[in-house]
């Protein structure tokens, strides 16, 4: 497959029917609706990455929320976990505004870009281990066109950590043997092949474990906003990005 640009990439990703059980259950989603949103068209397809092509920092989570993402298009917009990632992206500097409602609502992010290893919205949250290698080569795929300016990545929670390795060995990073196990904060470095980070391999990412989002995390105290701004804080200094403020000329 031919992929010019992560516009290109995003636009056949939300043609992907490989997975027959996810595409039934978002479309039904989609047809019946939560009472909450009975005026609303759902999206209802796969949903892409959001953010500058040319983002330094990743933040890859777990999969679309089904009156979440799949209502709105947009990446943890609509849902309650996003209005916590949004949030602390806002207070540190990463993105224009603390909400995120709409795919239309404004939202810029600054020197990041937000993705999942699994793009369509699944039963209980959960997709199976088969739907996750299946969707896998999206990820690599959007981890190849954002290679040039990538340098740092925030992984939320196990599931997406152990969906992300495997992608980023097939992208071209090497990924340490054995592989690093997930925790809240742990940083790891992920060099090219050789460990070179010139122009025959990709340059070095710094790889950051934190909690996800998820309303089970945040409503316990597993985590906090601080914890989250944290991380988020490290990973945009580890990117490159800079302070607040020069994060929004970027």
């Amino acid at each position: 497959m031919d992929i010019r640009g992560l516009p290109d990439l995003d636009r056949r990703l939300a043609g992907c029917r490989a997975c027959p059980r996810l595409v039934a259950w978002r479309e039904e989603v989609a047809r019946t609706k939560r009472a909450a949103f009975a005026d609303w068209t759902y999206w209802g397809r796969p949903v892409p990455g959001f953010g500058p092509p040319d983002a330094r920092l990743l933040i890859i989570g777990l999969a679309p929320a089904a009156h979440g993402g799949n209502r709105t298009g947009r990446m943890f917009t609509g849902d309650r976990s996003g209005d916590v990632l949004y949030r602390a992206m806002y207070d540190v500097g990463l993105a224009s505004q603390p909400t995120s409602v709409s795919a239309g609502d404004g939202l810029e992010l600054y020197g990041v870009r937000v993705t999942a290893p699994v793009h369509c919205a699944p039963p209980a949250n959960k997709p199976t281990p088969e739907e996750r290698d299946t969707c896998r080569h999206w990820l690599v795929r959007e981890l190849g066109l954002l290679r040039p300016t990538l340098r740092a990545v925030v992984v939320l929670g196990a599931f997406g950590w152990q969906a992300a390795l495997p992608a980023f060995a097939e992208a071209g990073w090497t990924v340490p043997r054995p592989r690093p196990a997930f925790a809240h904060g742990t940083r790891v470095r992920l060099d090219g092949p050789d460990g070179s980070h010139g122009p025959d391999g990709p340059e070095g990412l710094d790889l950051f474990g934190c909690f996800h989002v998820s309303q089970r995390n945040t409503f316990t105290g597993r985590l906090t906003p601080e914890m989250l701004r944290e991380v988020l804080r490290t990973a945009a200094d580890a990117a490159g990005l800079g302070d607040p403020v020069a994060r929004k000329t970027r």
